[in-house]
């Protein structure tokens, strides 16, 4: 059973490619928002498709692809998931993804710095984004006990859940963003 979060989107400038219409990736990250209110409503399993194909086309360092990406749909899985994080909000989406690293796969820099949670963030941004651009909604969720849901879900002991994602159709609206200013984030040299 697979479900998600519709968020409404602006109506800002959609590109054509292939005589489809796009939604422009400024128009879709402003339309990217952690959605923490879901309806019931089912998604369909071509979405989920092409959403876990957008992950799989993410980069990473060295193209290892150290993750794992769990997809939770059955009732007794999802009951198992919200006893790592215990909220109403998260309770209510139809859909969870766990999103793990696989620590004896990730890239090492010569000066020792490990990049699995760094290509761990570009795919899970890539999975929001592409349910944005579906009309589903998804909120990042770090603050979760990730030692409950290791032995919960048998993960392998190379394997770090480092992000779980609710899935399914919003039940609120994109809310405005409060962002700091280019000039606070830029330095040109």
């Amino acid at each position: 059973m697979y479900i998600f979060a519709v968020a409404k989107l602006d109506k800002q400038p959609r590109l054509r490619v292939n005589n489809k219409d796009c939604m422009d990736f400024l128009t879709l990250t402003k339309n990217r928002y952690s959605c923490r209110s879901y309806s019931a409503e089912k998604v369909e399993k071509e979405k989920v498709d092409y959403i876990m194909e957008c992950v799989r086309m993410a980069p990473s360092a060295v193209n290892r692809q150290p993750w794992r990406f769990r997809i939770i749909v059955e009732e007794e899985q999802r009951h198992k998931l919200c006893q790592c994080y215990n909220r109403e909000w998260f309770a209510s989406a139809p859909m969870y993804v766990i999103a793990s690293i696989l620590h004896d796969e990730e890239w090492v820099r010569a000066d020792g710095k490990h990049h699995g949670d760094i290509d761990i963030a570009i795919a899970v941004e890539h999975l929001c984004l592409a349910a944005t651009e579906q009309g589903l909604g998804t909120c990042w969720v770090c603050n979760f006990d990730a030692s409950m849901c290791h032995s919960l879900f048998n993960l392998d002991t190379n394997e770090e859940a480092a992000v779980l994602i609710p899935v399914g159709y919003a039940a609120d609206e994109v809310r405005e963003k409060n962002r700091k200013a280019a000039d606070d984030i830029e330095q040109w040299l």
